[in-house]
């Protein structure tokens, strides 16, 4: 079998090469998997040992895909390789030298969960209070700093403020508590090797002599401590092979640094560069775009993505009038892909977790079958879930189903023990279990509850929405996370007011009973069962190593994408970027961009610019399509696109209408009523309610005064 068959020169090239520093500038699609494996299995042709080859990649996936890779090209021979993430391989290398850690062979590696709680008993310990100082920010600073290579000893001339002050105290105590209980966490499993290599030279030449050939895939993506590892690995023999792309390098979030592949020519003398360019995925059109966005970056190696397949479509761009018409065009557009294709074919990928709602709604009103990737749908997220069982606890206090999930949410010192006792009286007396509060802790909440069901009935929806995450103490406890996780929580938890800002739009009404069994409705039809055959939808970070002939990118607006937290800063202003490069190489066959003038994002309407990305694209590989004119398939000039000031008062036409108390009016929905109330809103008064009786079956109802569907008869 020649294992040389159907490579290109360029990667043959990096196959053929054994001694010596190399670098494969590996473009997206361009093969970069067949080249490592292929590479492995010949330098195993050629009379290296397989127990002097190391290859690390960042999942225990990907290691499993390359190994199956290599067992067909050479078979059982490579059995034995070191074919690992670095974790795994950082666990090799403490298990078989743990007496000169300080550690019994015995040891344990604790998991994130378990690491949290011995920061919380800490905390508890140390009379430090959890709702000053969150313990998961706490835990995420430790991390940060154990891969930053940043002892105690090292972070205690960094710190500045109070909060670095604790973060510095528990960091002393975690490390001490994990040596006693002869315990690593996973971050352990990077830094004690490289710890022991720098104390111990004989144990460092051992493995150098031991992995002889290193192969590192991403290398874009490593950070701190995998890059210290890897160079005292590689030191004696540099025959290190770094594959990676700095044009994909998007984890910046999680201490990944660029600059290492960047950087690779100076840590390595006459190291061989080797780019691959040609991609195996993508038609011209798609390949010309990607590269027409990334040319703008200054911190890159220059490549040029060229591909053999065909010219392609061109890019189908369009700016929706807001983002329900956004939605409207991408499910119309699904339909008619799926009418020659599967829905497995296609994807929506979009910057935040929270822009996944909007069209999770549209595809389940279009009974499109969906899937979300490396997430929940939004109405399954646990905040959504946790601030919706405040909403029914409000609205009906008999539901104990709610009342349980969310009377220690957040964090208020009620236990199991407290939840037992109530409910032993809530049976004894036949009551519900928020009746038999009376005391304690417990009645605090209840307080809180009682408080927010007295303004239920008088502010709208998204005013209200806002007063639960606020006197809950939900949205603090997300704010003092001061995490990834945590802001993208806070993120979908301000997307919920969108949803209650529509529903008041469509119908304009404000009842929470109305709104809660509209949620019902559509949370219930999101409950979709996993399908094979399904549209995907994802954030762009979740869809790198992915492929899908059909892409829609979405929200390609300035704040959204590239995102506002990156505007300030050119460096993240670069990773929004190559987030959009990567966006874009994920794509096959035909690619949509769409965008809207007006966009209701946490509750509120934005008028965004039209992303610098889309500008950045060749105006000819672009085929644009204006709003309000997709049926009639019309066509403006992509140059002569202009920003339009959009006065968002005007969705108010009723606005002028000078409602009284007795008055009779006509809605739409709920047929002939009469005024009861007025309830103004010194804010926004276009905001102010009127709370009307109608006809049964409807009652009374509290609508938006202006509403469009509304009249005074």
């Amino acid at each position: 079998m020649d294992i040389l068959e159907n490579l290109n020169d360029n990667q043959k090239e990096a196959v053929l090469h054994i001694n010596g520093p190399l670098l494969v500038l590996a473009g997206a699609g361009s093969g970069k998997t067949k080249v490592l494996t292929t590479r492995i299995a010949y330098l195993i042709q050629e009379g290296i040992s397989p127990l002097n080859i190391l290859a690390i990649t960042f999942t225990n996936k990907a290691a499993m895909e390359m190994k199956g890779r290599i067992y067909k090209l050479i078979g059982y021979t490579a059995r034995d390789m070191q074919i690992s993430t670095f974790h795994s391989f950082g666990l090799r290398i403490v298990k078989e030298n743990y007496e000169y850690l300080g550690y019994s062979k015995n040891f344990v590696v604790i998991d994130s969960d378990d690491s949290l709680t011995v920061v919380k008993k800490i905390l508890k310990d140390k009379n430090i209070d959890p709702n000053k100082f969150n313990p998961r920010a706490i835990r995420s600073k430790i991390s940060t700093l154990k891969n930053e290579l940043k002892t105690p000893d090292i972070y205690k001339r960094e710190v500045s403020d109070v909060f670095e002050e604790v973060v510095l105290d528990v960091y002393l105590k975690y490390q001490s508590i994990l040596q006693e209980n002869n315990s690593l966490d996973f971050d352990d499993l990077l830094i004690l090797p490289i710890k022991l290599f720098k104390e111990k030279p004989d144990i460092l030449e051992y493995y150098q002599e031991k992995f002889k050939y290193i192969l590192i895939d991403e290398y874009q993506d490593t950070n701190e401590a995998q890059y210290k590892l890897t160079k005292l690995l590689a030191k004696k023999y540099q025959n290190i092979c770094a594959v990676g792309d700095v044009d994909q390098a998007i984890y910046g979030f999680r201490g990944a640094n660029y600059k290492n592949i960047l950087n690779f020519e100076r840590d390595y003398k006459n190291t061989k560069i080797i780019n691959l360019e040609e991609n195996y995925r993508s038609t011209k059109t798609i390949l010309k775009a990607a590269n027409s966005v990334i040319r703008n970056n200054k911190n890159r190696k220059v490549k040029n993505l060229f591909s053999n397949l065909e010219e392609g479509e061109k890019i189908n761009y369009y700016r929706a009038s807001d983002y329900q018409d956004e939605v409207q065009f991408v499910v119309q557009k699904i339909k008619e892909l799926a009418k020659s294709n599967n829905y497995s074919d296609i994807v929506i990928l979009y910057r935040t977790n929270a822009q996944s709602r909007m069209f999770e709604d549209g595809l389940v009103k279009a009974n499109i079958p969906y899937k979300i990737i490396g997430g929940i749908n939004f109405y399954g997220r646990l905040e959504i879930k946790n601030l919706l069982a405040y909403l029914r606890l409000i609205h009906n206090s008999q539901d104990n189903v709610s009342l349980e999930r969310i009377i220690n949410v957040p964090k208020r010192g009620i236990g199991e023990k407290t939840i037992s006792k109530l409910a032993s009286t809530a049976d004894l007396k036949q009551i519900s279990l928020y009746e038999a509060i009376d005391s304690g802790k417990e009645l605090i909440f209840k307080n809180i509850i009682e408080e927010l069901k007295a303004k239920k009935d008088t502010m709208p929806l998204v005013e209200f929405i806002d007063l639960v995450l606020d006197k809950s103490g939900i949205r603090k406890e997300y704010e003092s996370e001061k995490s990834l996780d945590a802001d993208i929580r806070l993120e979908n938890l301000e997307e919920f007011k969108s949803v209650a800002k529509t529903f008041e739009d469509e119908y304009g009404v404000v009842s929470l009973e109305d709104f809660l069994l509209n949620i019902s409705l559509v949370s219930d039809n999101t409950e979709i069962k996993e399908e094979k055959n399904a549209v995907s939808l994802m954030t762009i970070h979740a869809v790198k190593g992915l492929e899908f002939p059909y892409v829609f990118l979405v929200g390609m607006e300035e704040n959204l994408f590239p995102h506002a937290n990156s505007l300030y800063s050119e460096e993240e202003l670069e990773e929004e970027r190559r987030l959009c490069y990567v966006a874009i190489t994920r794509c096959k066959k035909k690619m949509f961009i769409t965008n809207a003038r007006i966009r209701l994002l946490y509750g509120t309407n934005q008028v965004n610019p039209i992303s610098r990305f889309i500008k950045e694209i060749d105006p000819d590989l672009l085929d644009n399509i204006s709003a309000n004119c997709f049926e009639k398939n019309e066509k403006i000039d992509y140059n002569n696109i202009k920003e339009e000031k959009v006065d968002i008062s005007k969705n108010y036409d009723n606005v002028d209408i000078n409602y009284q108390v007795g008055d009779f009016v006509y809605h739409e929905n709920f047929g002939a009523g009469k005024v009861l109330e007025i309830i103004p809103n010194l804010k926004d008064p276009t905001r102010t309610l009127l709370k009307i009786a109608f006809k049964l079956p409807y009652g009374v109802k509290t609508l938006i005064y202006s509403h469009k569907n509304l009249r005074k008869v």
